[in-house]
Formats: structure tokens, C-alpha cells, sequence
């Protein structure tokens, strides 16, 4: 990697963050990232799982720099140097070990890897939301087990009743897997290697590895202050931010927040002047500096189009009658979403078209350009030596087989969804949306913009099935575009790609067995939820309310589809 500081005839200071085409790419993957998926999946995850019961806190940020951290401080007490490929491994084992899911229909964060999952469907099928509509005694048996089973009642997933669900459950992580990487890997070759976008953020990421792998190296330099600095304003910050509030509901059994959560809420008081405008300040540094890093174009465009869209284009639409849904009085959460479901979720619609078919044009025209050139350096058709790539047409096939292995699937499970649009999902959608946001991330670090709220629970009610099975059936409707961005990070640090292929597979089955076996641990403990865990106690039954409203509008008599098609305007797309 070539990250030299560079002035040029103006005497402005740059970083070359581009990789030197000399250096020779590395395998990160030894049997130090063994000991350290064994680490992370043996030792942290227990402490994460907690830390998600207690408080809704997520360690995913902050876990994969104090995995590498730690296991460099041990090499040199070891008389060992770490390289930079072994490093971002390291990062990344973390990262994906620590990554949150949403749950379908509820919003619910599922933390503590797969069998989180069956946690919160083991809590459902028992919920007094799920028993009162009629929807507990519905509820398969390849999802969870009913409630007087044995495996329920006596808190363990080692009970036979659990093979089925655990079953399904490994399964679709299988060809979840396999589907991520294989069109992950192909839209990489598309919007770096063809398209060649900057990715932004990737060098942010592949930096702080720079700057561990010198610290390993005893050879520090400004990459080492500057994250040193950061990390030391990072850990001042979240002491106040919040180590006050976790404290203080431990110690005192009330929170105190010195201050306020993730913002500072000024909609109600701005309402008079600005109408229908969510107005508020981040009190989330992250923002902050992620700012400094994006380009100033991107940010001065976003700049641009919160002002002219929200704060001038809102007061405008509320006095055309356009924004109806919103009243003065509201706050910043009810604001945003009557605005969304009024008219900005349409326009989002419409904007994402118009990135993609932007997207596809410039595919076309780059690949006309490359063949009548005939590059095939490190841009192009041809991938750089050393990289271990494979052919796009291998990635995309792979990709076509997983994705016809989850309708098979999903439609197995739910015979009487209409298949139809599980062809659309998966070989349709799926790539478009992934194409979309993964062209948002390379131009401007972000995907922000470029998913469709609710799609699938609005296809779901629309498609005039009545049944609840889909909702818990694996549906192929993915967005695999953060994959992409980890593809350019190994690429910036000069790290073989298969590398990350054996990461992928090695942390799938040390997840799932440390998952399985310290949720049953904590499960055993105390009910999930109960007093034990304040947090997930507080929140569990709201997001079972909504999960429960979704799955009752496609029972017989259920009918929620009418704010859906008001939701969707065909004119503001």
C-alpha cells in the first residue's frame, strides 16, 4: 500500500491511499485468526450477549479494534509481528461476529449471532401479543417449538424439538453465506474494478489496520498518533456519552444522561416556524466525523439537498395538503415516518431507480471504454495478479444457484405464497438493490438513500396471501452491498481474497456452535425476557406488538393493506 504523504505544486498536503501495483498480495488467514475466531467466539460473545440483554448496547464498533489491539499486544510479547493481512482478518472476524440482524416485521436487533434469533422466537410464540391475535397457535413448527414443549418450559436448545427449527435455521445461514459473497464479490468487480469508484470510507478502515500493523512493527508513525488520538477522544466521549447512563441504571437503577440519546429533539419547538422539518442534534460523534472523511462534494451535496428537500420542500408540501399526516406537536421519530409513508418514501423509490439505470449506463459505457482500450491492469476486465479472483460469471453463477435454493426453500415452507414473487425477489431485486447501494457506498460512503422501508412486508399484504408462514420463511430479498466495501478494504490492504472466503467459513460454524451453546447458558439463567434483562424486558413486547400487527393483516379478516397503497404513489415515484 502506498499511503505516502504527497504535496503537490500548490503545497496542499494528500494521502495516496491507492494500492502500489508492486506490492504483492498476502494471505491473512493462519493459525493466529484461528486463536483469534476462537477468542472473539469463546470469550466475547458471552459478554456482548449480555451487554445486549441489559442495556440494547451493541460492542460491533468498538470489538473488532480491541480484538486486533489485544492479539498484537500478545505478539510482541511474543516476539511476534502481525502483518496488516492478518490484522484486517482479525478486524474482520470480529466484524462479523458481532454484527446485529433486524428481525422481519418486529425491527427487533438480534445480537449474539445466529441461534439470537431463535431466542426471539422463542419469546413471541409465548407473548401475550402473539396469543391475543390468534397468531401463537399458528406458528410452524421448523420456527420454534410450542410453548408446553419441553424445550420451552425447561429453557434449553439441546431438546430434539429444537432440531427442525435449528435445522432451517443452519441452513438458510448456509446459502445466506454463499449468496453474500458469491454477488458481493461480482458487484466488487463492477463498481471498483469496471466503474472504478472511490469507496470513501474504505480507507478509513484500511488505515486504522496501516496503523496497527506499524504498532506491531514498532514502527510508528502519523497513522499511529492519529488513531491513537481518536480512539482517546472515542473512549472521553463515551464515558459521558455512554458510560454515565449504563452506570447509573446499575448503580442507582436510574438512567442519568448527561447527554441525550442518539439526539437532541427540537422538532416540537421548531414546528411553529418550520412545519413538518425533524429538527435535532446528533449527539453521536460518529457523524461528526465521518464527515471529515467523506469527500466535499458529497457532503456539501447532502447539505444541499437536506436543505433545499427537507428544511424548504417540507413547509412547502404540509401547505399543499401533500404532508398530511403531521400535526404540531409531533416529535422527531412520528415526524419522520408520516413524512416517509406521505411522500418521501415515493420519492426515495424513484431516486433509487434513477441511480441504478444511471449505474447500468455507466457499466456499459466503462466496459466499451476498457475493450476499445484494451486495459487490463489493475482496472477492468482482467484483475490484478495475485488477488485471487475468479470469473464474474463463476461468482454470478454460484450466486444464481444459492438464490434458487432459497425459493426452492421459502417456497416449501410457504407453498401458497405466490412464487412469482420469490423469482423477482430473488434473481430482481436483489441485485438491483445491492447494484444501487453498492454504487451509493463507492460514491459517497454510504448507503443511505437506497433501501425501499418495508418492501417486504408490503408485498407480503398486497400479494393477497392469507397465511402466516411467510412470515417466517426464509424470503430471498437481500442487500449485499457492505460485502462490496470489504472487498475494497482487502484489496487497499493488499490482502488475497480468499483469505476472507476461509474467514467467512471458518466463523459460520464456531458462531453457531458458541451461540448455541452460551445463549442456552444464559437462557437457563433467567427467563428471556424478565426482570434479570431490563432491557429487552421494556422493549420485546413493542416490537412483538408490531411484528404481531404485520403477521395479523394476512389472517383471515386482518386488512392493513389500504395505508400501503396510499404509501406507495405511483405520480411522486
Amino acid at each position: 500500500m502506498r499511503n505516502e504523504i504527497v504535496a503537490n505544486q500548490n503545497s496542499e498536503i494528500k494521502f495516496d491511499l491507492r494500492p502500489a501495483l508492486d506490492e504483492e498480495y498476502l494471505d491473512g488467514f493462519n493459525i493466529r485468526t484461528l486463536w483469534g475466531a476462537l477468542f472473539v467466539g469463546f470469550v466475547m460473545l458471552p459478554g456482548a450477549i449480555y451487554l445486549g440483554l441489559m442495556t440494547g448496547q451493541n460492542i460491533a464498533t468498538a470489538a473488532p479494534w480491541v480484538t486486533a489491539i489485544l492479539f498484537i499486544e500478545l505478539a510482541k510479547r511474543s516476539f511476534v509481528t502481525l502483518s496488516r493481512q492478518e490484522i484486517l482478518i482479525l478486524y474482520m472476524v470480529a466484524s462479523s461476529v458481532f454484527a446485529i440482524e433486524i428481525a422481519f416485521a418486529s425491527g427487533a436487533p438480534l445480537f449474539g449471532g445466529p441461534i439470537g434469533a431463535k431466542v426471539w422466537d422463542q419469546y413471541y410464540v409465548q407473548s401475550p401479543q402473539a396469543e391475543g391475535l390468534g397468531i401463537a397457535q399458528h406458528i410452524p413448527r421448523w420456527v420454534v417449538p410450542p410453548k408446553t414443549s419441553e424445550a420451552i418450559t425447561n429453557r434449553s436448545f439441546f431438546h430434539h424439538d429444537w432440531l427442525l427449527p435449528l435445522g432451517i435455521l443452519l441452513l438458510s445461514l448456509m446459502l445466506l453465506r454463499i449468496n453474500r459473497l458469491s454477488l458481493g464479490y461480482a458487484l466488487f468487480r463492477v463498481t471498483s474494478d469496471i466503474e472504478r469508484l472511490p469507496f470513501p470510507m474504505a480507507p478509513v478502515t484500511s488505515e486504522g489496520v496501516f496503523a496497527l500493523a506499524e504498532t506491531s512493527a514498532k514502527k510508528e508513525s502519523w497513522r499511529w498518533r492519529a488513531f491513537s488520538i481518536g480512539s482517546m477522544i472515542g473512549a472521553l466521549y463515551g464515558l459521558v456519552y455512554i458510560g454515565v447512563p449504563t452506570l447509573s441504571n446499575i448503580l442507582l437503577n436510574r438512567t442519568i444522561m448527561l447527554l441525550p440519546i442518539p439526539w437532541i429533539d427540537l422538532t416540537s419547538k421548531t414546528s411553529s416556524i418550520l412545519p413538518a422539518v425533524a429538527t435535532g442534534i446528533w449527539t453521536d460523534l460518529t457523524y461528526l466525523f465521518t464527515g471529515m472523511v467523506l469527500p466535499f462534494s458529497v457532503v456539501l451535496g447532502t447539505f444541499t439537498g437536506v436543505i433545499v428537500g427537507k428544511v424548504i420542500g417540507n413547509p412547502i408540501l404540509y401547505s399543499q395538503g401533500i404532508l398530511h399526516s403531521w400535526h404540531p406537536g409531533m416529535a422527531t421519530v412520528p415526524t419522520v415516518l408520516s413524512n416517509l409513508l406521505d411522500f418521501w418514501l415515493s420519492i426515495s423509490i424513484g431516486l433509487a431507480v434513477v441511480v441504478g439505470v444511471v449505474g447500468i449506463f455507466s457499466v456499459i459505457k466503462a466496459m466499451v471504454r476498457l475493450r476499445s482500450k484494451k486495459e487490463n491492469a489493475v482496472s477492468g476486465l482482467k484483475p490484478p495478479p495475485g488477488r485471487t479472483d475468479i470469473p464474474i460469471t463463476a461468482a454470478f453463477g454460484i450466486w444464481a444457484v444459492s438464490t434458487l435454493g432459497f425459493i426452492i426453500l421459502c417456497h416449501y415452507l410457504a407453498p401458497r405464497f405466490p412464487l412469482w414473487i420469490l423469482l423477482v425477489f430473488g434473481f430482481l431485486w436483489t441485485p438491483f438493490t445491492s447494484y444501487v447501494s453498492s454504487r451509493m457506498i463507492g460514491l459517497t460512503g454510504s448507503a443511505t438513500g437506497a433501501s425501499f422501508p418495508y418492501l417486504r412486508e408490503g408485498v407480503t399484504i398486497l400479494s393477497g396471501y392469507r397465511g402466516i408462514n411467510i412470515w417466517f420463511a426464509p424470503m430471498p430479498l437481500f442487500d449485499h452491498s457492505a460485502v462490496v466495501q470489504n472487498f475494497k478494504i482487502l484489496e487497499l490492504t493488499k490482502t488475497k481474497f480468499v483469505s476472507y472466503i476461509k474467514m467467512m467459513v471458518l466463523v459460520f460454524f464456531i458462531m453457531f456452535i458458541s451461540s448455541l451453546l452460551f445463549w442456552t447458558l444464559i437462557w437457563k439463567l433467567a427467563p428471556i425476557p424478565s426482570p434479570a434483562y431490563p432491557f429487552v424486558e421494556r422493549m420485546w413486547p413493542i416490537y412483538a406488538t408490531i411484528q404481531s400487527l404485520w403477521i395479523s393483516s394476512t389472517q383471515a379478516g386482518g386488512s392493513s393493506a389500504h395505508w400501503i397503497a396510499q404509501a406507495l404513489n405511483v405520480k411522486y415515484i
